[in-house]
């Protein structure tokens, strides 16, 4: 092999290694679940938190309903504990869904290994930001499979069959969300449910502290989690509804 020939091999397999290296710093950077979320993950009197296949399942009181879980991209999904597992409580278990990488987007199938795995008369799926997404896009090649979306701080893209219910949650202060796409998901779903928290923000759907280009909520994590349990509830037929709806 030539000097010239040589350095090309060279420049090519530098650019490789700095690409993929650059590929995992990026995806290994990302937000991680505070004090509270790790107090979530155990089991209490009334949720059973147990590791499955695809993640991990809050098992609560509910034997009919449950709902498929996907997580924000870049965020480790325990950080979601907190809200899901409150959730659970309410009425209907959660699949907490773990993505590869962090990254709903690169297993959007991963529902189908928890519908095929156990028997529930209603299922739900969702998400939050990306993850949402990527639920929501699978939802609509699986229709029938589902009783309704419930997305955080998401949207669709998608348009979804209209004997599939959506309820879309964001807050206020959500300083990472387009709300173009969000309100265009109204023209997406035939029966759409859109419920803005007052003070709410993009991170707070979660418990991992601050997002980059979020801004600041002006109530408490809890008060979010309250208000998007309680709506949660109320769509899957297990409780009252509580936001404002725009």
């Amino acid at each position: 092999m030539n000097m010239k020939k040589h350095r090309k091999l060279i420049i090519f397999l530098t650019v490789i290694i700095v690409l993929t290296a650059g590929f995992f710093i990026y995806f290994a950077i990302g937000y991680h679940p505070d004090a509270k979320a790790l107090a979530a993950m155990h089991s209490t009197d009334t949720v059973t938190v147990s590791e499955v296949e695809t993640g991990w399942l809050f098992d609560g009181p509910s034997d009919t309903t449950a709902f498929i879980f996907y997580p924000g991209s870049k965020v480790d999904p325990e950080s979601y504990a907190p809200l899901l597992s409150q959730i659970a409580a309410g009425g209907a278990d959660v699949f907490l869904v773990k993505m590869p990488l962090r990254f709903a987007l690169f297993d959007m199938d991963k529902a189908g290994d928890i519908t095929g795995s156990y028997d529930y008369d209603s299922w739900f799926i969702g998400g939050h930001s990306l993850g949402g997404y990527a639920a929501s896009a699978y939802a609509a090649d699986h229709a029938g499979e589902f009783s309704g979306v419930i997305l955080y701080a998401s949207y669709i893209t998608d348009d979804l069959p209209s004997g599939l219910p959506l309820l879309l949650l964001y807050g206020t202060e959500d300083g990472v969300l387009n709300m173009d796409k969000v309100m265009k998901s109204k023209e997406k779903a035939a029966d759409c449910r859109i419920v803005e928290i007052r003070g709410g923000n993009h991170a707070q759907f979660g418990s991992y502290g601050r997002q980059r280009r979020d801004s600041d909520a002006s109530i408490s994590p809890e008060e979010q989690w309250d208000v998007t349990v309680r709506e949660s509830l109320a769509f899957m037929g297990a409780g009252g509804a509580a936001g404002e709806v725009v």
